[in-house]
């Protein structure tokens, strides 16, 4: 028997290799296996089982990771598309499917090569060379080995496992296995009586653990029973391996009692009814809730999931990554209670192997997740809801570069269920689709409980500069606002796009800028960290006293960022409590929600922050939104430029007045006249529309074409504008309704020591695109390009 596996490597071929015996019966397509490949050890999956003998010997399944597949027909399906669509090999997009973290473990371990293993059974190394090579060898030889291990039994392993790796000896490898969840902590386990030992001779602790479960029904947290059992813990494990007892990782801290719903509004029931007629009809539809900010989407969608859940069927709910904290969270497990889970990064592994296994138990019938929930193996999905929809951390900026939100609708259709895309600011492409009668239109165009829209007052920047005579970052209007707020005892959000300090250093002698080695960018100052840091590959380096050109020692420090926003602050308003929320303060995902969370509570005052600040908080306390510079990102060689600034001041402003008290947002610009800026402090989606189409329909731009980006990237400047120009001979003459520009350098011409040229295709036939693509992969693996020298990404987010 032999089966075909898709392997996560940048070759669009499937891998065929034989089955032991052990394993005939035992595999199933869309489990996961553990093979050879060249020297590795890599995690695939199983497409297909036959008893087709390939042309050349097969090498064998070493192990099998999943008992129960992890992908039905159903996600097989849907990898197949993505990689179809986005032009990605299908391993690699199974892979990022796969909840490999989660499920798996990986260690590294040592294993004789054939050569290895050759000289050991011609006795080479026998029992009486007593070397510590020898040794080695010999150890290596029952099974493959950990390098910790190894340390532990013969002296300076480290440097004899070096050697030998060189000299083709002794392979490095991975170990994949499935994860043994009883590995949690006792706090995490959770044990109840299974069976009895029927005359089995146990340990005196497991024997009186087992009695006092028996003696107690019900399920016991293992830490707990510590304090009642001696060994409790080794017992419990032990126990459940015999299947004595039940053991099982606790599921995500739940809230105790789940809460009745809020009453509809008369928008929210009208969205709410047409959702629930379409459940019922059980087919696909597309549904656009497009509201104001603070309207109450987030209630529609719990009414749609009670209902779908009610007709017995799972919903999903995408948010995007920074979005999801556990306020969030707890809305849906206030409603749902210990029917909900929850898939986040920041989660442990235990955790989330926890919330995989009550998936696909079906378990769980409501499922939160940020944008790779959308492969989650859910049973019987009726519902699928994208909130901020909009937003583009759905697209994903590594292989395969796929955008969740369409995945989602693709996925709703195979299935027959309903999805509903959300938001105050929808992708321009999203609201075309409702006039091309693809999504039907839902609308709140009302906050609840009648609260009005926050006032917005624009300041111009150059009136306030004629005005004072000073270059400052606060306008006069801003500070008169934030003082009023702290004598009110209100917050205030300040949103700068921006990190850092200042944006760049600059020589004022010759005007020479301190640019990072590895990137065509300059270093941002971070004065808390005392260094110039480059936002895209990390390299920082210590700021200098002197021009590394004309050894001049006045340097300039131009541009503002979140950093010194919080520091002018501090000095204007001595008494505020300040925070701020950016990347260099939110390392972490527990970072970002203990942050807003002692803003939620009060212990600040004034928040400061970069678009992080800008995502579906809902904060009463907040009246009033202070917007540093509008301006940040419309000068972006992007024709998305005008949207994304559309967006992201929509969204903050509606931070504002979302409480009792209403609210306003000060807006400071150098740009007054420009549509987004202007239109964004109206809070008018539906002007910016028309005027933003019309810039698309006349440039043919999406949504009036499909697009992919193709950039060519190689440490030899020579070599990467060598190959983009090869691919824009090879797409010539262009093909009929395709445009072909470029080659030409990319916006950021050079990025972690790779240079990058880039040719955009513009093409009203989807499907001449696709083929195109397809084309163009297969010139590059005929060429043996790189893995990594080709990227193509369609349906781009930005052309950065």
């Amino acid at each position: 028997m032999f089966c075909d596996v898709s392997l996560p490597v940048p070759l669009d071929q499937l891998f065929t290799y034989a089955l032991p015996s052990s394993l005939h019966h035992r595999v199933k397509e869309g489990a996961r296996v553990v093979v050879p490949f060249g020297t590795r050890k890599l995690t695939g999956v199983v497409l297909a089982i036959h008893g087709n003998a390939p042309a050349m010997r097969a090498r064998g399944v070493e192990k099998l990771i999943d008992e129960e597949p992890v992908f039905d027909s159903a996600l097989l399906r849907l990898a197949r598309w993505v990689a179809a669509y986005y032009c990605a090999p299908l391993g690699e997009v199974l892979r990022s499917m796969a909840p490999t973290s989660a499920e798996t473990s990986r260690s590294q371990v040592y294993s004789l090569t054939g050569t290895g293993r050759d000289l050991v059974r011609q006795s080479l190394f026998g029992d009486a060379d007593t070397s510590p090579q020898a040794r080695l060898l010999r150890l290596l030889e029952t099974r493959p080995l950990s390098a910790a291990y190894l340390k532990t039994k013969v002296e300076d392993a480290a440097r004899l496992l070096k050697t030998l790796t060189q000299k083709g000896l002794v392979a490095l490898e991975e170990d994949v296995s499935a994860k043994d969840p009883m590995r949690a902590p006792a706090e995490q386990l959770r044990v109840r009586f299974s069976a009895r030992a029927d005359g089995l001779k146990l340990p005196k602790s497991e024997r009186e653990l087992l009695a006092y479960l028996e003696l107690h029904p019900g399920e016991h947290g293992v830490a707990a029973l510590e304090q009642s059992v001696q060994e409790a813990s080794r017992g419990a494990r032990a126990l459940s391996r015999r299947g004595l007892v039940t053991l099982r990782i606790a599921p995500l801290a739940t809230l105790s009692q789940e809460r009745p719903p809020h009453e509809l509004n008369q928008w929210q029931q009208a969205a709410f009814e047409k959702i629930r007629d379409q459940l019922n009809d059980g087919t696909f539809g597309a549904f656009l809730l497009q509201g104001v900010t603070g309207s109450g989407k987030t209630e529609v969608y719990l009414s749609a999931i009670e209902h779908a859940l009610q007709r017995g069927r799972a919903a999903l709910l995408l948010v995007p990554e920074i979005a999801l904290t556990p306020a969030v969270a707890g809305q849906f497990l206030h409603r749902f209670g210990d029917r909900v889970a929850i898939l986040h990064s920041a989660f442990s592994d235990n955790e989330r192997t926890e919330q995989w296994r009550r998936i696909r138990s079906g378990e769980a019938g409501v499922v939160v997740g940020t944008r790779s929930g959308v492969f989650a193996p859910i049973r019987n999905l009726g519902l699928i809801i994208v909130d901020e929809e909009h937003d583009h951390s759905y697209k994903q900026q590594e292989a395969p570069r796929y955008n969740g939100r369409d995945v989602a609708v693709v996925r709703a259709r195979e299935l027959g269920a309903s999805v509903v895309v959300g938001s105050a600011t929808p992708a321009l492409e999203t609201r075309y689709n409702v006039e091309r009668g693809k999504y039907t239109l839902l609308e709140l165009p009302e906050r609840v409980q009648g609260r009005p829209m926050p006032v917005v007052e624009l300041v111009d920047m150059r009136e306030e500069f004629l005005q004072t005579r000073q270059m400052g970052t606060f306008s006069r209007r801003l500070l008169e606002g934030l003082d009023e707020r702290l004598a009110a005892g209100e917050q205030t959000m300040l949103l700068l796009n921006r990190r850092g300090f200042s944006s760049f250093v600059s020589c004022r002698a010759c005007g020479d800028r301190v640019q990072c080695p590895n990137c065509a960018v300059t270093l941002t100052y971070h004065r808390r960290d005392k260094r110039l840091l480059c936002h895209y590959c990390n390299y920082a380096e210590r700021v200098p006293d002197r021009c590394k050109k004309c050894d001049s020692e006045y340097l300039h420090f131009l541009g503002t960022g979140s950093e010194k926003v919080e520091d002018e602050l501090h000095k204007a308003l001595p008494k505020a409590r300040i925070a701020r929320m950016d990347r260099d303060t939110v390392t972490t995902k527990r970072h970002f929600e203990s942050i807003l969370h002692g803003f939620r509570e009060g212990n600040f005052d004034i928040l400061v922050g970069t678009q992080m600040i800008a995502k579906g908080h809902d904060i009463p306390n907040v009246t009033l939104v202070g917007i540093v510079s509008a301006d940040i990102g419309l000068g972006m060689p992007d024709f998305r430029a005008a949207e994304r600034t559309f967006q992201l001041l929509t969204q903050a402003s509606g931070r504002a007045g979302r409480g009792a008290i209403p609210g306003r947002v000060i807006l400071q610009t150098n740009n007054p006249e420009h549509y987004a800026v202007r239109l964004a402090s109206q809070q008018d989606y539906h002007a910016f529309y028309e005027k933003e189409i019309l810039f698309r329909r006349s440039m043919r731009y999406p949504p009036f074409s499909a697009l992919a980006n193709i950039l060519v990237r190689d440490e030899v400047q020579e070599e990467a504008l060598r190959k983009s120009s090869e691919l824009e001979r090879l797409l010539r003459p262009e093909p009929k309704e395709m445009r072909v520009m470029g080659p030409a350098p990319a916006p950021v011409p050079r990025l972690k020591n790779e240079f990058r040229y880039q040719l955009l295709l513009k093409s009203s036939d989807r499907k001449m695109l696709n083929e195109t693509l397809h084309r163009i992969r297969g010139y590059a693996t005929e060429q043996k390009w790189g893995a990594t020298a080709l990227v193509i990404d369609v349906d781009p987010v930005s052309l950065l």
